[in-house]
């Protein structure tokens, strides 16, 4: 794809990934995604703003065949599919400078090779000027990673956010035209990468708030040119309470907990709860990290196996852990043939997660009539604790 002009002396380059379905071979890509990068002429420097993926280096530089000069290349964020392409930007612009935080520069010297004499660390707040126009440098730590920055163009009110505020989606539109479609996409781009350090983004989300900003230019996914829409978003992501719904996933093996599971929604539903239910031998592994948002609690369900927990419910749990939602309370329902330690074991997975256990329901073999009214009650103090909270 060619340059595709932004505003006056502003262009989007980079790449769209129609193709690609795994990220980091861990994160499913179900839409794709793109890689930004961004051109910004000043009547006196010329500026890149990140590069793109090491496999999709030629584009790029198909895209700057006929800008004779960069003067900076600015890196927001060391991880390779913004910073890949920079080294070979430095073959056909040896005289630019890598402007980036002082620890990013200590990251890309280890993982591209870049020689430090490249460099020109910037601190919090610094700006550059281009002539007519002027860039603002934002330390925004842990989004995702720690050394991360954006750039906010002051003249033309443009935030250049790298991956804050990103959406892994592969289209021809320059900028977000279906909000419904662009929300669902960064809600699992959000649940995937920026979960984890959700205090840190509120902290940044606060930090960008001075800023009038008339236009986000993320590294992934389209231009926002209604700003509002995502950041608003992000607002109730980080910093909104949990939402009056049960996370369920699940994994049966004779269909003992399957009948446990079938059973316990009907009762949530009937309670008023929601419920997203999950199976794990076929789900979408970002369905399921997007559920775990907002949702205030979590219940799993799992057949004992070798005295623990089903492998693919330890799974489900080691990333819940991980991913440090702000789910309020957990429990486990699920069957056993002679005994074992499911609760214990995968009470000692979840360390991160501030939640109030609730009492567990496991059955021996098919579920009795008194396991079905263990469930029932199990849904019905859901409901309340719910209630309690006004989550809604």
């Amino acid at each position: 794809m060619n340059a595709r002009k932004i505003r006056d002396r502003i262009y989007w380059m980079g790449s769209v990934d129609w193709d690609r379905r795994l990220f980091d071979s861990l994160i499913p890509l179900p839409d794709g995604t793109s890689y930004n990068a961004y051109l910004i002429q000043g009547s006196d420097k010329t500026v890149l703003l990140d590069s793109v993926d090491p496999s999709m280096s030629g584009e790029l530089m198909t895209q700057l065949k006929d800008v004779s000069q960069i003067d900076y290349i600015v890196s927001h964020h060391a991880e390779q599919d913004h910073s890949g392409a920079i080294p070979k930007v430095l073959e056909k612009y040896p005289d630019a400078k890598v402007i980036t935080t002082p620890k990013a520069k200590g990251m890309l010297m280890d993982l591209l090779k870049i020689p430090e004499k490249s460099f020109m660390p910037v601190q919090d707040g610094d700006t550059i000027s281009l002539g007519d126009k002027t860039l603002r440098f934002i330390y925004t730590p842990w989004v995702h990673w720690p050394e991360t920055m954006v750039s906010f163009l002051e003249e033309d009110k443009i935030l250049f956010s790298c991956d804050f505020f990103g959406a892994h989606i592969a289209t021809s539109d320059l900028y977000v035209t279906d909000e419904g479609r662009v929300y669902e996409a960064a809600k699992r781009y959000f649940a995937e990468i920026m979960m984890p350090f959700r205090k840190i983004i509120g902290k940044n989300l606060e930090k960008l708030s001075s800023y009038e900003i008339n236009m986000i230019a993320p590294s992934h996914g389209q231009i926002y040119p209604r700003p509002e829409f995502i950041i608003d978003a992000y607002r109730d992501w980080v910093l909104g309470p949990p939402r009056n719904t049960v996370v369920l996933p699940y994994v049966s093996m004779h269909g003992s907990t399957e009948q446990m599971v079938e059973h316990f929604v009907s009762a949530l539903v009937d309670n008023g709860v929601r419920v997203e239910q999950f199976n794990l031998e076929v789900t979408d592994i970002g369905k399921l990290a997007m559920s775990l948002v907002d949702a205030a609690t979590i219940v799993v369900g799992t057949p004992t196996i070798l005295a623990g927990p089903h492998p693919y419910a330890a799974y489900c749990v080691f990333l819940a852990n991980a991913l440090k939602p702000k789910t309020k309370f957990l429990s486990v329902i699920g069957s056993y043939g002679w005994g074992g330690r499911t609760v214990d074991v995968l009470a000692k997975m979840i360390p991160n997660l501030k939640v109030e256990v609730l009492q567990p329901v496991l059955c021996k073999g098919v579920p009795s009539k008194d396991d079905y009214q263990a469930l029932t009650d199990l849904a019905s103090a859901i409901s309340q604790k719910h209630k309690e909270h006004d989550f809604v």
